[in-house]
């Protein structure tokens, strides 16, 4: 049996709404560090237009476009209610495979139109390397931030809540997609699944959104006390900051999504989610002595870091104690791929 929404959607509140056109007229609202809606953003999209016309009239758009190779696709049976998500083993629901865009989109003509469709979903495509002009006729705006442009496309999906570390501004070109936020800070409540073992290497809530076991996952209640949600229609786009986590549903019977990650802070910084997997490696396990004085330091040289970890170093010998520069980001990754080595 197919489930059905739970009513944790409805009562929701809306995520809020701003009035813009341009990239250049958000930056303002981007500062606030909270999600929002901008209907109509993209609305003159060609593949916009395309997919009000039909679904078949999108995909022959994205076809006309595509490069002649293969795709990633993810694909899995009708039994999962377009749920991609761990079986009983931890293993994954969906089969990776590559097969050419004429064929994926001659599967997904062939069976969009059941009830419950089987799920077949390319996910985080580059527009850059897998299309010709896609990314030229349909503009966003956000050249100066270098963004990484990616295309979504798919069947009805559900995909679990989960965050990334990049700001994200994701522009809905064909069908209808829900989306269901909530503040970083309630990662606790959303019950995090392994960090190792991911759908697409970031990590998801246990909580199945549409038939939430609060028995199981108690603390789910407190998080949808936070969270938001929002039905974005063909041309509407969300901002997603940075660590907001969000749950993403494609609700039509072919969805297509193009997205835009960016960071602030420079690439030569790297990722902190390395850093966190090599302290669950290095220090959770010790004693809790050793850790208490880790934390410290953490605290002293990371979180907290005034001026006092440096006053009393002369500036020519901070080393990588000073501002982190290119320089000094290099020295680092240097270090750690040398000690790690030696482990």
């Amino acid at each position: 049996m197919v489930s059905q929404p739970a009513d944790i959607f409805p009562a929701l509140p809306p995520l809020q709404e701003v009035q813009k056109t341009s990239v250049a007229e958000l930056r303002e609202d981007m500062l606030k560090n909270k999600p929002f809606v901008v209907r109509g953003f993209v609305k003159d999209w060609p593949l916009v237009k395309a997919g009000l016309k039909s679904a078949k009239a999108a995909r022959e758009y994205l076809l006309e476009r595509a490069v002649d190779r293969p795709f990633e696709v993810s694909m899995g049976s009708n039994e999962f209610d377009g749920r991609l998500f761990y079986r009983d083993d931890m293993s994954m629901n969906v089969q990776q495979g590559r097969a050419r865009l004429p064929l994926i989109f001659e599967r997904i003509g062939n069976v969009e139109q059941e009830h419950n469709p089987p799920i077949v979903y390319l996910s985080a495509i580059s527009t850059k390397t897998y299309f010709k002009g896609l990314r030229e006729d349909n503009p966003i705006g956000l050249e100066e931030k270098r963004p990484i442009e990616s295309i979504w496309i798919g069947t009805k999906t559900r995909i679990a809540a989960h965050n990334d570390f990049p700001d994200n501004l994701a522009c809905v070109a064909v069908g209808q997609r829900r989306f269901t936020v909530f503040p970083p800070e309630q990662f606790r409540n959303l019950y995090i699944g392994p960090i190792d073992n991911t759908p697409a290497g970031r990590a998801i809530s246990m909580v199945d959104f549409h038939d939430p076991d609060y028995e199981k996952y108690p603390r789910f209640e407190q998080a949808l006390k936070a969270g938001f949600t929002a039905v974005l229609e063909p041309g509407d786009a969300i901002y997603i900051p940075s660590l907001w986590w969000h749950h993403v549903e494609g609700l039509s019977p072919f969805n297509v999504l193009m997205n835009y990650w960016w960071r602030e802070t420079p690439q030569f910084m790297g990722a902190p989610q390395n850093a966190l997997n090599h302290a669950i490696m290095a220090i959770r396990d010790l004693p809790d002595h050793e850790k208490q004085n880790w934390r410290d330091q953490f605290d002293y040289y990371v979180f907290d870091a005034s001026s006092a970890v440096t006053a009393h170093i002369a500036e020519h010998g901070r080393g990588v104690l000073g501002p982190m520069t290119q320089q000094n980001a290099g020295k680092i990754r240097s270090f750690l791929i040398k000690m790690l080595n030696n482990e």
